[in-house]
């Protein structure tokens, strides 16, 4: 709901359980007013208080005013160089040479349904889903206008907003930083939680509270990366799972970007989230506009856990354009540490009719089935089968999978190419190198200028002729290293600071393209990992590999922290070997499959290999999982209990909406002498309800969450058992 009093300059956005508010106030600065639980309506700017501070400058409008100054006021979108010198959301290069912008209020417009970006992602929604308030700002003398767009999903409490920012003059403008986010509070006793890691270790929570200055995650690898995600808590000092406010910022984009948080000198607090300031520098010709990516916030005034079960839902509904929306997505099995690139056809039939007899329905092909890819060190860019290996082509092995009752599925990298390649060969300045420098290679790779319209041209009709033909289910979209040497000569020298983000308006375009050209195709997002696990992503590839590590003991922590921002259903999890190639830890079996069910479920191991006993225990979680796909691909989860505190299992429950079946996974440490006996209280269980646990003993609701369920004492390392719960 959005309401608008025009008479004070007020705009009060309301959710189901939060209020939004601004207000165009003295002199037509947008101020920001107030963020938090909702609350009946006021004008809250009588909260702002105005004094004369050393050293905060006043704008020509105060006069002799000296208690009204930017520098002081809580603002909606702060701009650099007008007498703000906390963080700014804009930073202009006028054609004087010139950093100064002073935007003010000059109107707005609602209307019904979400606003959309052109080729940029958006949460969608039409009239019944979602209202859009776009208010206009304007730097007369800059002759610069910028729209704020507000995207409000009551029902979900997700607040978005974007930036359009028009050069209105007769001379070129440059942005030098643009934030899609700039959120003012007037508080400063908070913490900063981000997640963290890098590659294998992906979104580990890291939580500090707020010191005087600023603190920042970001990226300038070209991608979101492994080491920081686009995703952000701010939360007050005593918030957990279930109580204390918190606010959760996420930036739907893939590329550089920077969440920062500043504690300014007067205890208030900035936050502010969009692309990183990192060799950016786009230039507005006279007329033009550019659009900043989108940013999420949901705010929750009872902890962590409702924030991210509002999260999981509007993605879920709002976000996630999924081909198989409405069917289980299949079980698959991938190729990869079973053969890596040494196969034939015949090897890869033999594992499809093994994993097809233990309930297996889709056979994904990994790297190596191109022409002459038989290690990492060429033929990227070359996309046609090698029929050294598939003497029947990717036709004759997919139809040789349908006749198994296997879906078929195949690996891409389609932004790298290898320098021992046809491709690299024919067009070598169509990669990322500036003129006579010699090549910075990752992975032994180099990286193809997606600014370019001929390049991604021509790799999307080679995959589209190497796929002609082919009954393909799945495709998983890799990409295996950061971007360096970042220069494109399709772009002058004066406007190279536009390709890092042009690089990734070129991904979203082609991928856009891949999902036009195969509607029916699930694409999986993947780089290296979970190295390009963001929301800008999850709009192109509904599900998104989440890490190469798939130890099922760090993958508590990895899918724990990801679990904050993103539903289950977005995230790529396998059974794999034991010892873990990663990592070399021991775990059994039916461990690596209560880990793994928490995601998109799949192994990635030869089970030609297991033992007669194993291969029952793999057919049993298929089982387990497909019986219970909609309860952990569309239940709220509740995450009863971290990884690694204190010896305390990790646990988590999937609930169904209706609270009448829940599934409790919980995985024990390592085991000791002496362990102490444990307890577990669930949650998001109707406490009027009794429920049947595995089928035996029945418990009432309120016990279960108040008293508790008596867990039962594992017997060796990392074990792991359910609880399977059905209301009678």
């Amino acid at each position: 709901m959005i309401i608008h009093d025009k008479q004070n300059g007020l705009f009060t956005l309301h959710t189901r359980s939060t209020t939004y508010q601004m207000k165009a106030g003295p002199y037509g600065v947008l101020l920001h007013t107030y963020y938090g639980p909702r609350i009946s309506g006021g004008d809250l700017s009588c909260l702002i208080r105005y004094a004369d501070r050393g050293f905060s400058p006043n704008p020509d409008e105060a006069g002799a005013d000296r208690t009204y100054s930017l520098d002081t006021l809580p603002q909606e979108f702060s701009c650099a160089g007008a007498g703000d010198f906390r963080l700014p959301a804009l930073e202009l290069e006028l054609p004087d040479g010139s950093h100064v912008a002073d935007l003010r209020y000059t109107g707005c417009e609602i209307r019904r349904g979400k606003y959309a970006l052109e080729g940029l992602p958006a949460f969608f929604g039409g009239e019944g889903d979602a209202d859009t308030l776009a208010v206009t700002l304007e730097d007369r003398t800059a002759q610069v206008s910028v729209e704020l767009l507000y995207g409000v999903f009551e029902e979900y409490d997700l607040i978005t907003r974007a930036v359009r920012v028009t050069n209105r003059g007769e001379g070129p403008v440059y942005l030098r930083q643009i934030s899609s986010l700039c959120l003012d509070f007037q508080r400063a006793d908070l913490d900063f939680i981000t997640f963290d890691g890098g590659h294998t270790v992906e979104r580990y929570l890291h939580r500090s509270p707020l010191r005087p200055g600023v603190q920042s995650v970001g990226s300038v690898r070209g991608m979101s990366s492994h080491q920081h995600n686009p995703f952000v808590i701010l939360c007050e000092r005593d918030a957990g799972e279930e109580h204390g406010v918190c606010y959760g910022a996420m930036l739907l984009y893939s590329g550089n970007f920077q969440a920062a948080a500043e504690r300014s000198q007067f205890e208030d607090t900035r936050l502010t989230m969009g692309i990183h300031p990192f060799h950016f520098r786009w230039v507005l010709a006279p007329g033009e506009t550019f659009t900043a990516p989108e940013a999420a916030l949901v705010c929750s005034p009872g902890g962590f856990g409702p924030m991210s079960r509002q999260f999981h839902r509007v993605i879920r509904a709002h976000l996630l354009r999924d081909p198989l929306a409405g069917s289980p997505k299949p079980v698959l099995i991938n190729s990869w540490e079973a053969f890596y690139a040494s196969f034939d056809t015949d090897k890869l039939l033999s594992l499809a009719k093994e994993a097809a007899a233990l309930g297996v329905e889709l056979f994904v092909l990994d790297d190596g089935w191109f022409v002459h890819r038989d290690d990492d060190t060429s033929s990227l860019g070359d996309w046609r089968a090698d029929e050294r290996k598939l003497p029947g082509g990717l036709a004759g092995l997919a139809a040789s999978l349908r006749a198994l009752g296997l879906d078929f599925g195949l690996w891409i990298e389609p932004e790298m190419v290898s320098e021992d390649s046809e491709l690299y060969r024919a067009h070598p300045d169509w990669v990322l190198c500036p003129p006579g420098r010699p090549h910075i290679r990752g992975r032994g790779q180099l990286v193809l200028d997606f600014t370019r319209p001929e390049v991604r041209e021509h790799i999307f009709q080679s995959i589209r002729s190497a796929l002609a033909g082919v009954d393909i289910r799945y495709l998983k979209w890799d990409m295996n290293r950061c971007l360096t040497q970042v220069w494109s000569p399709s772009l002058p020298a004066g406007r190279q600071g536009e390709v890092y983000h042009r690089y990734v308006l070129g991904v979203y375009d082609l991928l856009e393209r891949f999902r036009r050209e195969w509607p029916r195709v699930l694409i999986e997002g993947c780089a290296g990992g979970g190295g390009r696990f963001d929301a800008g992503m999850l709009y192109y590839t509904p599900q998104i590999w989440c890490s190469d590590n798939t130890d099922a003991i760090d993958r508590l922590h990895i899918q724990y922290g990801t679990s904050f921002a993103y539903p289950t259903c977005a995230m790529g999890a396998h059974v794999s070997v034991s010892p873990n190639e990663q990592n070399g830890r021991v775990t059994p079996l039916e461990t690596r499959g209560t880990v793994a069910m928490s995601g998109a479920f799949g192994y990635e191991l030869d089970v030609r290999a297991l033992s007669p006993e194993e291969k029952e225990t793999v057919s049993r979680q298929i089982a387990a999982y497909k019986d219970c796909y909609g309860l952990i691909h569309y239940g709220d989860l509740y995450r009863l209990s971290p990884p690694g505190a204190d010896g305390v299992p990790a646990a988590w429950a999937h609930v169904s909406p209706d609270r009448r079946e829940a599934l409790v996974s919980v995985v024990a440490g390592s085991t000791r002498a002496a362990r102490p006996f444990r307890t577990l209280r669930l949650k998001g269980l109707d406490p009027a309800l009794r429920y049947r646990v595995n089928g035996g003993e029945s418990c009432p609701g309120d016990v279960l969450m108040a008293a508790g369920y008596p867990l039962p004492a594992p017997r060796g390392d990392y074990q792991s058992f359910q609880l399977h719960l059905i209301a009678e």
